[in-house]
């Protein structure tokens, strides 16, 4: 969408400088408003016209029947779909009786900015009615990170031309009226008019509704208030009915008078507390945001902010569209999980109900190493969600009859949603990637409280898993069959390479963890000989390989396949699942997305230096990037293996994966792991940010970093044992900066050194190996990036 006439590119912010229809789903998603708790899509404040309304509340949802043709023991019964609650930002607005709809009359301006740096949506419009009245219009909105129940509005509206009345509806509005839903009628059926009435409300400028799902039983309530500030004729009335609460405001205005409304809303949800309890909660948050005000709301969200920028932001010079991409894509991983707060972080954030609403592996594999390094107190509580889903995880392995835990491959609330267990139940890496984000987080910040409660927990019914789902054969060598990895092209295979390597982290992990924490261990019913289990199926664990080509197998047996025919494939035949069986993906090489790259990239110390170059040139010619989750995985190793233009490229790919809506796709809401994966192609591709085992246990941090020619300097953060360590990237060198915190021993380039707060270190960079490029699938090669040095808009505060 960047690429848009309309849209320009600046540092900190997003910018439409006119109202494209034919965008409108796709800009909803891109200026969407969240904390973690609340999600606001961008739609247009008058409520129409749109792509998608959508407010929603991270773990509302609801469930419907997930029929078979034929049944099987162990399908999951229910699916879970996000649903579309309250819609608190509607503010309707009519002039001289003409409703003020864009797609009538004419709109002689429009602009909207998402400023990065305050969190703020603004909005400016200037338009004529169909009798020729003109109006200007101007809001802003925030979604607050300080007061996590509260989104607020400033809603202004001036005649140009002379007097005009003008009247003002603030809504909230339930059960609202949304495009049809194409291609399952289950979901149709659980998402139109989901919220059952319990109250509504409306009484001087307060507003109120309460509802409740019909088959998941959550009750959903929501509050608003308004300061009104208008000329003396300025009049209000509310009313409501068992969907619809409303403040209407009239006034007559004349030009250079505007009629100006603050609107403050509250948001609540339970599925056990009463009635009551969750009106008085959303009354209570709504009191709270008008006492702060809204410069209150502004200043705190501004500083919120200021704190996160100082540790996250990542500068890239050289190349405008990545510079503003990486901050677009930190703000919105940031919306995602800020105020989520023991909940799950979807595969869309709260930015639309693509996926349904539900949480895949890709949250602790792409955004929770993001989170760790910038703002790790944001990462607990994801992982206590997944701890608190825990009883549904062991009472899904005695149903498939395995020890441990099994964890879904998607949810809302923590039961299995998925229809296809190939691709859903079978893909056993989610345990182990789980438990691997607990590790990273506890390496990182030296949270050993969490360690030892939450931490333990899931290492030990993760690894209970592994030990039950895998086998030793013959010569004791520990295989895992019947999986599925990463690679969802690939079902059902013998020793998935990535599954396997992940879960010998797991397992070593879990047997460290519990020899720590003796105690709590024994709770669990832990002895020495269950560790000691875990250790040698760690260090039995296959890894396939193939000797006569010299590269890992992504599963066992997997490059004796039939080669794809690429050659035949038409472009138009992207993404393959949607034109061929999955039967003949599934006996073929070809590669939805990074498998053993992906691996390499978890576990690099699996592979030597010469296994990642062959590794990656041979499964490059094989991935075809059917999925969001691939372009930055193999950003990093194009980078690590010294393919610097390639690494660009894909680097490009996974950053405008929305702003370019390149899967077209983006109106259902962002990728939050492609976005993710833009630090991680960044950070870890070209800043070569990488953890080693230090003393067995303690992480230490390792740099190898080199620049594409594309990019001039790339700087960035990383929040470690406490400290924060600046890093900034030139062509020729490296500087290693302590903001904060005592001395700290870091790698570069594998030379140890210590960086202290006192004065910074620089290091000269090795040149890159000189190497044959690796080819893609035909007709599958990132699209290069353009020249450098395309101009910067001004930005404006």
């Amino acid at each position: 969408m960047i690429t848009h006439p309309s849209f320009t590119v600046e540092p900190w912010s997003l910018r439409e400088t006119e109202l494209n229809l034919d965008v409108l789903a796709q800009s909803e998603s891109v200026f969407a408003l969240s904390n973690g708790h609340i999600g606001w899509r961008g739609n247009l404040d008058e409520g129409e016209p749109h792509g998608l309304p959508g407010a929603y509340l991270n773990g509302v949802h609801e469930r419907h029947p997930l029929p078979y043709a034929e049944g099987g023991f162990g399908y999951p019964e229910s699916g879970q779909t996000m649903i579309n609650v309250t819609d608190g930002k509607i503010i309707r607005l009519l002039v001289d009786d003409h409703p003020c709809d864009l797609r009538y009359g004419q709109v002689l301006a429009h602009e909207r900015s998402l400023d990065f740096r305050s969190g703020i949506l603004s909005r400016t419009a200037r338009w004529v009615s169909p009798d020729g009245r003109t109006v200007r219009i101007s809001s802003q909105r925030l979604v607050s990170f300080t007061q996590r129940a509260v989104a607020a509005i400033v809603y202004e509206v001036e005649p140009l031309d002379g007097p005009t009345t003008v009247a003002v509806q603030s809504e909230l509005v339930a059960n609202e009226q949304l495009p049809r839903v194409e291609g399952d009628p289950r979901v149709a059926a659980a998402t139109e008019s989901p919220l059952v009435a319990e109250e509504s409300f409306a009484q001087d400028t307060r507003l109120r509704l309460v509802h409740r799902t019909g088959v998941s039983g959550l009750r959903v309530a929501a509050a608003a208030d308004h300061l009104v500030e208008g000329p003396e004729s300025t009049r209000w009335t509310a009313q409501c009915e068992p969907d619809v609460s409303r403040l209407t405001v009239t006034a007559d205005l004349v030009p250079g008078r505007p009629l100006r409304l603050v609107k403050f809303v509250a948001y609540g949800w339970s599925g056990e507390r009463s009635l009551p309890a969750v009106h008085d909660q959303v009354d209570g948050a709504v009191a709270a945001a008008i006492s702060t005000g809204w410069d209150g709301l502004v200043a705190a969200q501004r500083d919120y902010l200021d704190r996160f920028w100082a540790g996250a932001d990542v500068e890239v010079e050289g190349d405008a569209q990545i510079q503003q991409a990486v901050r677009f894509a930190l703000f919105h991983v940031l919306q995602a999980a800020a105020r989520g707060e023991n909940r799950a972080i979807p595969a869309k954030g709260l930015t639309g109900t693509g996926y349904d609403g539900h949480c895949f592996w890709d949250t602790e594999s792409y955004v929770l190493p993001v989170l760790t390094f910038t703002v790790p107190d944001t990462v607990p509580s994801p992982l206590r969600w997944r701890h608190r889903t825990l009883p549904a995880a062991r009472e899904r392995a005695r149903q498939l009859g395995l020890a441990g835990a099994v964890f879904p491959w998607r949810t809302v609330d923590g039961a299995e949603c998925s229809a296809y267990w190939p691709a859903g139940t079978a893909a056993f890496h989610i345990n182990a990637d789980i438990a691997m984000a607990a590790v990273r987080y506890v390496a990182m910040t030296g949270d050993e409280e969490f360690e030892r409660h939450e931490g333990l927990d899931l290492l030990v019914e993760t690894a209970r898993l592994w030990r039950s789902l895998g086998h030793h054969d013959a010569q004791g060598v520990f295989h895992i069959d019947g999986v599925t990895g990463p690679d969802e092209y690939s079902a059902i295979a013998r020793d998935n390479l990535y599954t396997n390597l992940m879960a010998r982290q797991n397992l070593r992990a879990a047997a460290d963890v519990v020899t720590r924490h003796r105690e709590r261990a024994e709770e669990l019913g832990v002895d020495d000989e269950e560790a000691a289990g875990w250790r040698d199926a760690a260090a039995r664990m296959a890894m396939p390989y193939n000797e006569s080509l010299g590269v890992h197998e992504q599963s066992a047996g997997f490059t004796h396949f039939q080669r794809w025919d690429f050659d035949a494939t038409p472009p138009e035949n992207y993404p393959l699942m949607l034109h061929y069986p999955y039967f003949d993906l599934y006996r073929k090489q070809v590669i939805k997305q990074a498998d053993v790259v992906l691996a390499m990239l978890e576990c690099p110390y699996a592979f030597t230096d010469q296994e990642k170059e062959r590794n990656f040139a041979y499964y490059e010619a094989l991935t075809v990037r059917d999925s969001s989750l691939s372009a930055a995985c193999q950003a990093v190793l194009a980078a690590q293996t010294g393919h610097l233009r390639l690494a660009y490229a894909y680097l490009g790919e996974a950053a405008l994966m929305d702003l370019d809506d390149l899967e077209h796709n983006t109106r259902d809401g962002l990728h939050i792991a492609s976005l993710a994966g833009t630090w991680i192609a960044l950070v870890a591709g070209f800043g070569g940010l990488q953890r080693h085992l230090k003393d067995g246990r303690a992480d230490l941090l390792g740099f190898a970093p080199r620049l594409p020619e594309a990019l001039s300097r790339v700087a960035f953060t990383v929040a470690v044992h406490g400290r924060r360590l600046n890093v900034d990237i030139d062509q020729t060198r490296a500087r290693y900066r302590l903001v904060d915190g005592d001395p700290l021993q870091v790698l570069h380039h594998g030379e140890p050194m210590t960086v202290t707060a006192d004065e910074p270190v620089d290091r000269p960079l090795p040149p890159a190996p000189v190497l044959p490029e690796p080819q893609q699938p035909r007709g599958r090669r990132p699209a290069g990036r353009p020249s450098p040095e395309a101009a910067w808009t001004e930005p404006q505060d």
